[in-house]
């Protein structure tokens, strides 16, 4: 095993652990969820007192591990380290769902080098899964290799899509119009980690999103990759500033899920996608 590949291993062991023990720390917080303090970032945008505490938790068990690495945390921002290595952390994706006592979030946990994502881990307390992919190491669920849709029809699935207050609205109900009247369905649980999750476990044909920040999108189209889909490539730097355009289908039905959202989502709404 090379250096490289050691130091990407013991990262994805570190991602699984924190991600589950933190997923056990957000559901303490869920079974109270009338008791906490709810604060709006923004239209449909909230973070409460367990968005901030896990993410913590997680910064801490990082900085334990690796304590040269950078991370870059929904809610702390960016601290930055000299190893090369930068750790992403949602620590609820799908708030809306978790204040509203919905169990449809997640805790993300990724790890970016200059080779791109290298480990990322989406672990759903809720439904005790594990979703977790290395570069190059394939993709597992609960420990099982895990594979994205082999469907050749949009027709035979649904195609998640995401929607957020970063962006107009309208180009992605003009994508869900376009898909469906191909025959295609869609689907959104307001959590876009966990939808990438399960596009890339076959759940979904695939999912689409105008724009997506790091921390939500880069865990799951690693996995997408690893699980012998397909992804619209964003240079992972500038994801990690930037956010941007999330495109994410199964081999057989990529191209078309491609076609409707370059038809929806036009250059300027979608910085970065090839016209």
């Amino acid at each position: 095993m090379t250096e490289h590949a050691l130091q990407v291993s013991r990262r994805l062991e570190l991602a699984n652990r924190i991600a589950i023990e933190a997923g056990a720390l957000g559901l303490t917080y869920f079974k109270r969820v009338s008791e906490l303090t709810v604060v709006s970032k923004g239209h449909q945008d909230m973070v409460s007192e367990a968005d901030r505490d896990v993410e913590t938790f997680l910064r801490v068990e990082i900085m334990k591990a690796f304590p040269d690495d950078s991370i870059l945390g929904e809610e702390g921002g960016l601290a930055v380290g000299l190893s090369g290595y930068t750790w992403v952390l949602d620590p609820i994706d799908g708030t809306a769902n978790f204040v509203n006592g919905i169990p449809a979030w997640c805790v993300v946990v990724a790890c970016v080098s200059d080779k791109g994502t290298v480990a990322g881990v989406i672990h759903d307390p809720n439904a005790s899964e594990t979703f977790a992919a290395s570069l190059g190491g394939g993709a597992t669920i609960n420990g099982q290799p895990m594979m994205a849709s082999r469907a050749t029809s949009l027709m035979q699935g649904s195609v998640g899509v995401g929607l957020s207050n970063r962006v107009d609205w309208r180009p992605a109900a003009e994508f869900i119009s376009a898909l469906m009247s191909e025959g295609g369905l869609f689907f959104r649980n307001a959590s876009g980690a966990l939808m990438l999750a399960y596009a890339a476990s076959g759940r979904l044909l695939g999912y689409v999103e105008q724009h997506m920040n790091a921390w939500d999108c880069v865990a799951g189209l690693l996995m997408m990759s690893e699980a012998g889909g397909r992804v619209h490539h964003v240079d992972s730097g500038l994801m990690l500033r930037y956010g941007g355009l999330a495109i994410a289908g199964g081999a057989g039905v990529y191209d078309d899920i491609r076609r409707l959202a370059e038809a929806a989502f036009t250059a300027e709404a979608a910085p970065g996608l090839p016209r």
